[in-house]
């Protein structure tokens, strides 16, 4: 797990909540709020309460790898976008990131939990999402340290 080095693949963005997903070249990466441009920084996130984004609602990471094997294996042919997650990566072992700090170019993150598909996802893009994406559906992080994440940008163990 160590010596592993990925890369943003895609960056992408819904600015509120049931929004699409755009893609944008670099976001601003804010600690404790989220990423600029999106749904949980404005707080109107389809699963915001009250507001207040909760360190987990800051950003998502989804492998491409994941995407690739869902249409491969599922035949559940997503667009990189259509996962709903923020940060498209290549050559990253995000289940392995739960709970680990990472560096995305500058910015500093913490992996907390992993980002299971739901109904609601299924709902947006076809059936048989949940089956496809079930343990490979991306990590939920924190930002630890504010910067700008853009596409190309280095994924390094911190």
């Amino acid at each position: 797990m160590d010596g592993f080095e990925g890369s943003v693949v895609a960056v992408f963005l819904a600015a509120e909540g049931g929004g699409d997903p755009a893609e944008a070249p670099e976001v601003s990466a804010v600690a404790g709020r989220g990423l600029e441009g999106d749904r949980y920084f404005a707080a109107t996130g389809t699963f915001q309460k009250d507001g207040t984004t909760e360190p987990r609602q800051e950003v998502t990471f989804i492998e491409s790898e994941a995407i690739e094997a869902a249409a491969r294996d599922y035949d559940v042919a997503l667009g990189l976008g259509d996962s709903r997650r923020n940060v498209v990566t290549k050559g990253v072992p995000l289940n392995h990131l739960v709970g680990r700090e990472f560096a995305v170019g500058e910015v500093r993150l913490r992996g907390l939990k992993l980002c299971e598909p739901c109904a609601y996802l299924e709902s947006r893009t076809m059936s048989g999402v949940r089956r496809a994406f079930a343990h490979r559906g991306g990590l939920r992080a924190q930002i630890l340290e504010s910067g700008t994440i853009r596409k190309g940008d280095p994924i390094t163990p911190a």
